[in-house]
């Protein structure tokens, strides 16, 4: 194991908004890229990448996606057509897909259709009538379970996952194991830097059994 190093600490209460979304977004890596579709009640695609997001619980199925809106209050079209509708649909983004990802970041009107833009390709959804990218190696179909509103433009958007697509060469149904090598997922790190998921390697915890067997502990405790 490598020695202990020193470390800095930063008071949260000292710091300025930007100071602390610099600081987070530095050591909280990798995180998770949700490419979020939704549909306006009038019918209009949206779509969206938000690195604010991960998978909370399982039963229920439950996602969460951070949404920080515009300076002047107004929903971002995801958030405003969630709130609207109640749907939406989570893609994971793989190596592959990463610029037309990037496409969908640029803050185009709410009658610009970000997925033509990226030259993505969709079907309608099943359960919910966001769109489904099939350039994507998975899909998760939500319907909005609760909204979290931590002030006057940032709010946490929590889906129930009702439906789940995965690429067929990337998933054993018969076992549910999911390749992650074929998922070749990437993650978000700080600024405008990403991670690929390639380098991997596996590590089992052991149980209280098998470590006291190694004798690293006394048993007596």
């Amino acid at each position: 194991m490598g020695g202990i190093k020193q470390h800095t600490r930063f008071d949260f209460a000292e710091l300025t908004e930007r100071q602390k979304y610099k600081l987070l977004i530095g050591t909280v890596i990798p995180r998770p890229i949700a490419l979020v579709t939704t549909m306006s009640r009038e019918g209009q695609p949206n779509a969206g990448p938000f690195s604010f997001f991960n998978v909370l619980t399982h039963e229920p199925s439950i996602v969460a996606i951070g949404v920080e809106n515009y300076a002047d209050m107004r929903f971002k079209d995801t958030a405003k057509n969630i709130r609207e509708t109640g749907e939406f649909t989570v893609h994971i983004c793989d190596d592959a897909m990463v610029e037309q990802m990037e496409i969908c970041a640029i803050k185009f009107g709410p009658d610009v259709n970000e997925l033509d833009q990226a030259g993505l390709h969709t079907v309608p959804g099943e359960a919910v009538r966001s769109p489904r990218i099939l350039e994507a190696p998975a899909a998760l179909e939500c319907r909005r379970y609760m909204t979290l509103e931590l002030g006057p433009a940032r709010e946490i958007i929590l889906g129930e996952v009702v439906g789940l697509y995965v690429r067929s060469d990337a998933v054993n149904p018969a076992n549910h194991h999911i390749d992650q090598m074929k998922m070749d997922a990437v993650g978000r790190m700080g600024g405008h830097t990403y991670a690929r998921t390639r380098d991997q390697f596996d590590l089992v915890t052991a149980t209280p059994a098998d470590w006291l067997a190694r004798g690293l502990v006394d048993s007596a405790d």
